[in-house]
């Protein structure tokens, strides 16, 4: 069983106990749903409502009705059980670091990094006999295989 890190809990909004979480999370819509169990400080929560505003993840937990009860959660780190997720066949970013990174031509490389240089914009470093960047949305990623632990891609000409 283990643990994904969702984000950070840096504020609450308003007097009702709403907490604002900041997170990068790629998967958010499975994440944050009404009745999902987060996890902070080893302590399990039931998510009773979200809701999205600016850039931040808006939750109140269950038997949580004001300000006053939350604010011992601030600046706490948000966690989830993996199980809990359900990803099926969706690779999490951290999980890509541990595979490796195949041409249709044969060479192989490692996956060093996964970073974003824009919203919605990822970029993964893969150390070949040199290290290249490879946009992550590109069609250049032709297959990835969690069985494999494989990402497969065609890279243009010059690369």
């Amino acid at each position: 069983m283990k643990r994904i890190y969702i984000g950070k809990i840096v504020s609450t909004h308003g007097v009702k106990g709403e907490l604002k979480i900041i997170s990068n999370f790629q998967f958010k819509e499975k994440v944050f749903c009404v009745g999902k169990k987060i996890i902070i400080d080893d302590i399990e929560y039931k998510i009773m409502s979200y809701r999205k505003h600016k850039q931040y993840d808006m939750i109140t937990l269950d038997n949580y009705k004001n300000i006053n009860e939350v604010l011992f959660l601030l600046n706490k780190k948000v966690y989830m059980m993996e199980e809990e997720i359900a990803l099926g066949d969706l690779v999490l970013d951290e999980e890509l670091l541990d595979y490796s990174c195949l041409t249709v031509d044969g060479k192989c490389g490692i996956i060093k990094e996964i970073f974003y240089s824009a919203p919605n914009y990822k970029i993964m470093r893969v150390k070949f006999d040199r290290e290249i960047l490879i946009p992550f949305n590109s069609p250049m990623i032709k297959e990835i295989s969690k069985k494999r632990k494989e990402v497969i891609v065609d890279l243009i000409e010059g690369m």
